[in-house]
């Protein structure tokens, strides 16, 4: 207890001290953006940043003026809930996770203007909110190493736990229980339409007639190594991480059976210094030239129904896992956004003692 107040108090201290130092004038949350606008825009760093730059960023600069500032936090919510119950929140977009936000709209992040955002109607049903708009969706999808499994190859979510047919290390994403829990109860005999709300414990089950076959990954770069290096033949995991895996050595193809999808937002927190602005940003961000270019970019697909995503140009290995493009691809089901941001932190303590227990 007494690490995690410490961890508070530095996060307080920083976000303090960031928004105490300099002299220039604070800026005004209702002006709208113009060369005088400065937005701060949380991303998940890396190739992410420079994808987010190209599709939203430097477009809007050359429509608007506006100059962004990308900030990376790896402990973003835990920073944005100390910025704002201190009233000083220095961040403007914050690029985030569905149930993350259907958790905290209205405590943490602003509430949009659904009627100013077309997008808002070119969405599944469920998946805005008083606060956000969906951009883009990915799913857990399930592949193999097509170079060890040949002939017999698996065809079903539920060859995943058939360690007799299909010997081999599977390997899974430690950090998350979200798709690998709706896969094994699937697997199970669950029907994809009845999966909510979930029977964790059910699941945990199933996924423990092969728990000595797992390797859970502490991150996707060591899952990645895992398959390219064979150490693992199966995985269950992000549909843009199998494109990269594909692309970095290792043979997977897909297995379209049962796949599971989710998608992400950007969002506005609560006390942002440029709130107006950052609206505008969000705005022009879903808009169907934006949502595009940053698929073709990054790999993932546009949520809004209006945009083809068989037209987006993606790579060939982006091609191949993706669950949205035409053809078939068995039963995708959206991963329940509600169901999610009520129970996130439960299943994942579950999902966490089971592994080590």
């Amino acid at each position: 207890m007494r690490s995690t107040h410490l961890l508070a108090a530095a996060i307080a201290g920083t976000v303090l001290a960031t928004a105490a130092c300099g002299s220039a004038p604070a800026a005004d949350p209702a002006a709208p953006a113009g060369p005088d606008t400065k937005i701060t825009w949380q991303t998940t760093g890396g190739d992410a940043t420079e994808q987010e730059k190209q599709a939203f960023q430097e477009p809007f600069t050359a429509r608007t003026g506006a100059n962004f500032e990308n900030v990376t936090s790896l402990n973003y919510i835990s920073q944005l809930i100390t910025m704002v119950e201190a009233r000083q929140t220095i961040w403007d977009v914050v690029h985030t996770g569905s149930y993350l936000v259907k958790q905290y709209c209205g405590t943490l992040f602003e509430p949009i203007d659904l009627s100013r955002v077309p997008a808002a109607e070119q969405v599944p049903e469920g998946t805005t909110t008083e606060c956000s708009v969906p951009a883009t969706k990915y799913a857990a999808g399930f592949a193999y190493d097509a170079s060890v499994y040949q002939g017999d190859v698996p065809t079903s979510i539920g060859d995943f736990f058939d360690t007799a047919r299909f010997p081999g290390k599977r390997v899974v994403f430690a950090g998350s229980p979200k798709g690998i829990i709706e896969a094994a109860l699937v697997a199970d005999g669950v029907a994809p339409d009845q999966l909510y709300p979930l029977d964790v414990d059910r699941a945990l089950a199933k996924l423990g007639t092969i728990k000595s076959d797992i390797i859970f990954a502490p991150s996707f770069t060591a899952l990645q190594q895992n398959l390219v290096n064979k150490q693992a033949t199966m995985t269950v995991t992000l549909s843009g991480r199998l494109g990269i895996i594909r692309d970095s050595g290792s043979d997977l193809q897909p297995v379209w059976d049962f796949t599971s999808w989710d998608f992400d937002a950007f969002v506005v927190p609560k006390g942002s210094p440029n709130a107006a602005a950052a609206k505008e940003a969000v705005e022009f961000g879903l808009e169907p030239e934006q949502l595009v270019r940053y698929a073709e970019l990054s790999g993932l697909t546009p949520v809004r129904g209006d945009i083809d995503p068989n037209g987006v140009r993606f790579s060939e290995s982006g091609k191949l896992f993706n669950p949205f493009l035409d053809g078939d691809r068995g039963d995708v089901v959206l991963q329940d956004p509600e169901y999610w941001a009520e129970h996130y932190a439960e299943v994942a303590e579950k999902w966490t003692a089971w592994q080590v227990g």
